[in-house]
């Protein structure tokens, strides 16, 4: 007669069974993935996730195996309960801030958006995530170190931010409705320089690169959809008074995708004209000329 094995001998070999199989199953994951993947990232994070996932099975098997949770069925379903929900927190913001994303038209692919406080054009919108081609930002109002890009220019990555920040964070759309933006220029006048002629010179420049006509249609369109007050886009120039020079800044609409290009090429034709017409820009730098008199160089020459 065939010997009866003990229950805890027929659990060791169930358990070394699970365990074989496992390793089995990696094995021949491991092939299918090398055979499948294109490039050697895909073939670590497939084998990696494959592995992980293996093993998690198969210690819940072992562990139905042996009778781990006998008894204690609800404790384990509250705690696997609380711990899912607490993991999938961020999960489940991320497809509410998606269904906001979609509901509410905040932004989609193509857009120009700051995110999250990221800057960038909009290339993929999942119910997790968005992905972005980072642009960087000018000097004067850059808020991320990390760019060295400083303009409205790619910088060559992609970045990843959770739909969840729609709820969190201001979204900031550059080209939902309106593909405009408002621009200025600014330029310090030594006080002793015609500074009128100045304004005159920043008024036409700023007229031949501003796109007033297609922002003001913009407008009337966006008009007809939102209840908002008329908007000035004609070029304008405004002085302020400084203690230390007169500030000319010419204030224009130019469309967002072509600020810093348009905003480069006025400063080049400001500067020229300016040099053509003797005006002296003002800055900070202080000239200190030390002259020698007669009594002094005779007494130095002595």
């Amino acid at each position: 007669m065939p010997l009866a094995l003990s229950e805890t001998a027929q659990r060791g070999i169930a358990s070394a069974a699970i365990v074989a199989a496992g390793i089995v199953i990696v094995l021949l994951g491991r092939i299918l993935v090398d055979r499948s993947s294109t490039d050697r990232f895909t073939t670590y994070h497939g084998r990696r996730a494959l592995r992980n996932v293996v093993v998690i099975f198969s210690l819940l098997a072992i562990a139905l195996t042996w009778k781990v949770f006998a008894g204690r069925g609800g404790l384990v379903i509250g705690l696997a309960t609380a711990g899912i929900a607490f993991a999938m927190q961020e999960v489940v913001g991320a497809v509410a801030g998606w269904f906001n994303i979609v509901s509410g038209r905040i932004y989609r692919v193509g857009d120009r958006v700051s995110v999250g406080g990221v800057n960038g054009d909009v290339i993929d919108v999942s119910p997790l995530r968005t992905k972005l081609m980072e642009i960087g930002q000018p000097e004067e109002s850059a808020s991320n170190d990390e760019s060295w890009v400083h303009g409205r220019q790619y910088t060559g990555r992609i970045v990843t931010v959770s739909n969840k920040a729609t709820f969190t964070q201001p979204v900031y759309n550059y080209t939902a409705v309106f593909e405009y933006i408002w621009d200025e220029l600014m330029v310090p006048i030594a006080y002793r320089a015609d500074w009128q002629l100045a304004e005159q010179i920043l008024l036409e420049e700023a007229r031949q690169i501003s796109s007033s006509d297609g922002a003001r249609q913009a407008i009337d369109e966006m008009a007809a959809r939102y209840p908002m007050p008329q908007q000035e886009v004609e070029p304008r120039v405004f002085v302020r008074g400084t203690d230390d020079w007169a500030e000319l800044r010419a204030r224009f609409v130019v469309p967002v995708r072509r600020a810093r290009t348009l905003k480069s090429d006025l400063t080049r034709r400001v500067l020229e004209r300016f040099e053509e017409a003797g005006i002296e820009i003002a800055s900070e730098t202080a000239e200190v000329t030390l002259r020698a008199g007669r009594e002094g160089s005779s007494r130095d020459s002595g």
